[in-house]
């Protein structure tokens, strides 16, 4: 009998259902769950055990070499014995495998620290060594009767990927070596190769020469080509239920707002004679509900169910009304903080800036033309009309006009007041 014959059987306990997040982490586990999901003819099996392994329907796991078994408790409670089948690996195969993996001091060392190698899998892959399963490689068998997956092995092969995540010796368990087998073979084919090899160096390298060889690096590669648009975040949309609080419509708002804010912020940094930038101030709570509002209003009356909800959480969050953050964009996208600090704040213009704005003021019109003008604070509103003139701390003048009886922001700001209201007055008409 080969010594690798008798190798141990593990059984994992129950896992906790696995609400708010996915089953496999790692690249391995992904791997996994691809031949599943990949190699199963009825989608909507795969789904059904999707939903029965995040609900906690699968009992202890059973892994022995070329199979994991499990017993499965469906939705109407009945109970299935179900079997997935990943065939094993040669004696020869495993021989070479384990050359492979002392070839790399790193490879023992990621193992142990229950990593799967991508490096390794790739040697081994080359050598013609699938240690990861591919399309069609996990068989199923279920006392359903389904001949292809259920949705019993489909639930099995969900809570064996969050088993491989946490530790990858699972797969090689089911492959055909246990953990401490393979472990023995490792330290034993590295000792021999230690031994074999030449006596290491004792005199060293000397400090000087290695200084100056750090200077004698390759050039830096190329700056990638800036890609079109921004990407697509994934979507949300899942069978799992979101966390409290969360509301996954208002994140993957979030998600492509961030996208295109990372895309223009690297086309300004890639531009050709782009100087550093100096970082803008932090915005406020509500400044910032302002220009994520902004993106999802970007183009009026086309706003979907998910982004009326993030707008509506928006407002909310910033404390404004629905209208009001509507008008809170439409400054925003006049002129910023700066734009949105005029249409919010109203303050006491003195001393030298009301002189300035004074002699602007007077300046502006000839005497026959200028009109009749009502000041409160930094905001001169034209009598008999919808019109208002507001100040800007910076010394410029926003136009405004009165909708469904509340000041809007009418245009930019201007230098001149005279231009600002003319602004006002073409919006009025």
């Amino acid at each position: 009998m080969n010594r690798h014959d008798n190798v141990e059987e593990r059984t994992f306990a129950a896992l906790s259902p696995a609400q708010g997040r996915g089953f496999a982490q790692t690249w391995w586990g992904r791997a996994w769950l691809a031949a599943l999901e990949d190699g199963a003819l009825d989608g909507e099996q795969v789904r059904t055990g999707r939903r029965l392994s995040r609900a906690g329907a699968v009992g202890a796991v059973s892994v022995r070499p070329g199979r994991v078994t499990a017993v499965v408790q469906d939705r109407d409670h009945t109970r299935h014995r179900a079997d997935v089948l990943l065939d094993r690996l040669s004696d020869d195969q495993w021989e070479r495998l384990v050359d492979l993996a002392v070839e790399r001091a790193g490879h023992v060392a990621a193992l142990l620290d229950r990593e799967m190698p991508p490096h390794l899998v790739e040697d081994a892959a080359s050598a013609g060594i699938d240690l990861l399963p591919g399309l069609g490689d996990l068989e199923a068998q279920c006392d359903c009767g389904a001949w292809d997956h259920c949705g019993h092995t489909a639930a099995v092969c969900y809570q064996v990927a969050r088993l491989l995540d946490q530790d990858p010796f699972v797969l090689l368990l089911l492959r055909g070596r246990a953990e401490q087998s393979l472990l023995d073979d490792l330290q034993a084919r590295g000792s021999a190769a230690r031994s074999a090899a030449e006596p290491l160096r004792t005199e060293g390298v000397d400090a000087a020469e290695a200084y100056a060889a750090g200077n004698i690096l390759p050039p830096l590669p190329a700056v990638p080509e800036l890609p079109p648009e921004p990407g697509v975040p994934p979507s949300l949309d899942t069978d799992a239920p979101p966390p409290a609080g969360l509301e996954p419509a208002a994140l993957e708002i979030l998600a492509a707002r961030t996208a295109a804010a990372a895309h223009r912020t690297l086309a300004e940094a890639l531009r050709e004679g782009a100087g550093r930038r100096t970082p803008s101030a932090r915005l406020t709570v509500g400044q910032d509900a302002v220009r994520l509002a902004e993106g999802v209003l970007d183009v009026p009356g086309t706003v979907d169910r998910a982004g009326e909800a993030a707008v509506g959480r928006l407002a909310a969050g910033s404390g404004r009304d629905r209208a009001e953050l509507a008008a809170a964009v439409r400054a925003w996208r006049h002129g910023g903080v700066a734009a949105l600090s005029v249409f919010e704040e109203e303050w006491t213009v003195e001393g030298e800036a009301l002189a300035r704005a004074r002699a602007a003021l007077d300046s502006a019109w000839e005497q026959d033309e200028r009109p009749v003008l009502r000041a409160r604070g930094n905001r001169w509103t034209v009598v008999g009309t919808a019109c208002q003139l507001r100040l800007g701390r910076d010394g410029r003048w926003w136009p405004y006009r009165k909708e469904g009886g509340r000041w809007t922001p009418a245009g930019e700001a201007a230098q001149d007041p005279a231009t600002a209201l003319a602004v006002a007055r073409h919006v009025e008409e």
